[in-house]
């Protein structure tokens, strides 16, 4: 354990931000999973297209908070546009 009062400090901001992340993550893998499990059984569009705006709202903020490279979260947008897109 850290002697120093700012080290203390900085092992408590790494566990509650690596516990955000982790959330944040699981959230965004959580609702693209649910947009393939509906593009498999072919629901309606409108839903799907909600669903969408929805992933890609939250990666976006996750770009922003540093949790996913923008990069990868771009892919992943592109990826799941594509699915989306080849339903029609």
């Amino acid at each position: 354990m850290a002697n120093i009062k700012s080290s203390k400090k900085r092992i408590v901001q790494n566990a509650r931000r690596s516990e955000l992340n982790k959330n944040r993550k699981s959230r965004i893998r959580s609702s693209i999973k649910k947009i393939d499990s509906s593009a498999l059984d072919k629901k309606n569009k409108a839903e799907l297209s909600k669903n969408f705006l929805k992933v890609e709202s939250e990666l976006a903020k996750s770009v922003n908070k540093g949790v996913y490279k923008k990069n990868t979260a771009s892919r992943l947008i592109s990826r799941l546009a594509k699915k989306i897109k080849s339903i029609n």
